[in-house]
C-alpha cells in the first residue's frame, strides 16, 4: 500500500508534467465546484438560522403552553381561572431548562397613523419578555425605547411605522373588534402613546408588529375561549427544546399541552429546509461532473505511464498493485481538491458579509454615473441585514467524502484497465 501511494504520490507532484498536469487539473476543476457549494451551504444556515432566531426569541418563543379546558356549560370564576394559571405558571418555572415564562394574547386591528392606516398584527405579551436576553439581543430601538412600561404604550415596528406615519412619543389609533353583552361584535378605538420604533432585521416582522402590553390587551382584544397560552424560553432551543416539552406534557394537567417551535413554525421552517436541501442537491451535481473528470484524468494518465506499468509489470507487479497506484492517484486527486476548495468555501463564507457590501459599493459607485438606482444584492426589504455566519461541520465534512468517493468510482475504471493490461502489448505500442 505504501509503495502505491508513493508513486501516486509522484505521480501527482512530479516534476515530469506527464502525470501531474493531468491530475493536478482535475484538483483545480474540484477546488472550484466546491467553492460554491460550501459557500451557499454558510450562507442558507445563516439566513435560516438568523431568520429562525429572530421568530423564536421574539415571536414564538421557544416553546408555548396552550390550555384546553372543556367547558360543560359552566363558565369557572376569573379568581378560579387566575389561580390555576398561576399553579401552571409555577409547575413550568420550575421544570428543568427552563428559565422563562410569559402570558401572552394575540389578535388581528387596524392602525391609524397620520400617513394612513393598515391591518397588523396586535400582540400583548407581559412587559418583562422584552427586558430577556434573547429578546434583547435581536430587537433594537430606531427611535424610543424598546420597553413598555405602561398599559397605554405601544412599540411599533420600523415598516409598520414608515407606513403609517407613527413616530416615537406621539399617539396612534389602534382599532379592534369586541363583543358586546348582547353577543355582537362592534369595533372598538383605543389610543397609544409610542414607546418606541423597533426593529428585528428582517422585513417580515417589522412590518405587521404592533406590541402592547399583557393588561392593555386583556381589555382590548378577545381572549381566546380556553385561555391565554404561556410563551416559555429555554436554555437552549435547539437541543433541548423536544425534551423539554416531553417533560412539561407529563408534568402539567391534562387539559394544557406544550408545543416546540418547530411545531409552532413548522410550515415555515420546512419550506426553508427544503430549499436549502434543494441549493445543496443542485451544488452537488457540479461536484459530480467535476469529479467525473477524474476518470478522464486518469486515463490519460495511464497512456502517459504506460512504459512505467509495462517495466513494473515484468518486474512481477501484480495487476492489483497496478490498480492500486492509479486509485491512489484518484483518492489524492479527490483529496487535494476537497481541501483547496473547502478551504477557499469557508473563507469566502465567513467573510460573505463584507465581500457583499463591497461588491454593493463598486456597483454602487458606477450606477451613481449612469442610473443613479441603489443596488442591493440583498434586498433589506426581504433578507437579513447581515448574515450570521453557521458552519455545520458534519454537512462539510459529508461534502468532502462525497467528493473523494465520486473520485475514487471514477477513477476506478481507468485503473483496473491498467491492471488488466499485458506487458507485451504495451511495449509493443511505445
Amino acid at each position: 500500500m505504501f509503495s502505491n501511494l508513493f508513486i501516486a504520490l509522484r505521480y501527482l507532484t512530479g516534476r515530469n508534467s506527464g502525470g501531474a498536469r493531468y491530475l493536478l487539473g482535475a484538483v483545480a476543476g474540484i477546488g472550484l465546484s466546491l467553492i460554491p457549494v460550501i459557500v451557499t451551504l454558510i450562507v442558507a444556515d445563516g439566513m435560516i438560522r438568523g431568520i429562525t432566531d429572530r421568530f423564536i426569541e421574539l415571536g414564538t418563543g421557544h416553546l408555548q403552553v396552550w390550555p384546553y379546558r372543556e367547558t360543560d356549560g359552566e363558565e369557572s370564576s376569573a379568581a378560579e381561572v387566575e389561580a390555576e394559571d398561576a399553579n401552571i405558571r409555577s409547575l413550568i418555572q420550575e421544570t428543568q431548562g427552563v428559565h422563562g415564562v410569559w402570558r401572552q394574547r394575540e389578535s388581528l386591528g387596524i392602525i391609524a397613523g397620520s400617513k394612513g392606516k393598515t391591518g397588523i398584527s396586535i400582540r400583548a405579551i407581559e412587559s418583562s419578555y422584552w427586558q430577556d436576553e434573547g429578546s434583547r439581543k435581536y430587537l433594537s430601538a430606531e427611535a424610543g425605547e424598546a420597553l413598555i412600561t405602561a398599559d397605554n404604550e405601544a412599540l411599533i415596528g420600523a415598516e409598520l411605522a414608515a407606513q403609517t406615519g407613527a413616530e416615537a412619543g406621539k399617539t396612534i389609533r389602534v382599532v379592534t373588534l369586541r363583543r358586546t353583552s348582547g353577543g355582537r361584535t362592534v369595533p372598538r378605538t383605543t389610543i397609544f402613546t409610542v414607546k418606541g420604533i423597533i426593529s428585528s432585521g428582517y422585513h417580515e416582522l417589522d412590518s405587521m408588529w404592533c406590541i402592547i402590553s399583557y393588561e392593555a390587551g386583556k381589555k382590548i382584544l378577545a381572549a381566546q375561549p380556553a385561555g391565554d397560552p404561556f410563551v416559555v424560553k429555554i436554555n437552549n432551543a435547539y437541543k433541548d427544546s423536544g425534551s423539554v416539552a416531553a417533560l412539561l406534557n407529563w408534568r402539567l394537567p391534562g387539559e394544557f399541552w406544550a408545543y416546540q417551535w418547530k411545531d409552532l413554525l413548522r410550515s415555515q421552517y420546512s419550506s426553508y429546509e427544503s430549499t436549502r436541501q434543494l441549493l445543496l442537491f443542485i451544488m452537488l451535481l457540479i461536484v459530480l461532473v467535476a469529479a467525473v473528470n477524474v476518470s478522464s484524468a486518469t486515463s490519460m494518465l495511464v497512456i502517459e505511464r504506460q512504459r512505467d506499468i509495462a517495466v513494473l509489470k515484468a518486474f512481477g507487479v501484480s495487476p492489483k498493485m497496478i490498480s492500486g497506484i492509479f486509485l491512489w492517484g484518484s483518492f489524492l486527486t479527490g483529496l487535494c481538491g476537497s481541501i483547496i476548495g473547502i478551504g477557499a468555501g469557508l473563507t469566502i463564507g465567513c467573510f460573505i458579509n463584507q465581500i457583499m457590501r463591497g461588491i454593493e459599493a463598486v456597483l454602487n459607485f458606477f450606477a451613481a454615473f449612469t442610473s443613479g438606482w441603489t443596488i442591493h444584492l440583498l434586498d433589506p426589504s426581504y433578507y437579513l441585514q447581515s448574515i450570521p455566519i453557521i458552519i455545520d461541520w458534519k454537512t462539510v465534512i459529508l461534502i468532502g467524502a462525497f467528493t473523494i468517493l465520486c473520485s475514487c468510482i471514477s477513477g476506478s475504471f481507468p485503473a483496473r484497465k491498467a491492471g488488466r493490461a499485458k506487458p507485451t502489448d504495451l511495449l509493443r505500442k511505445q
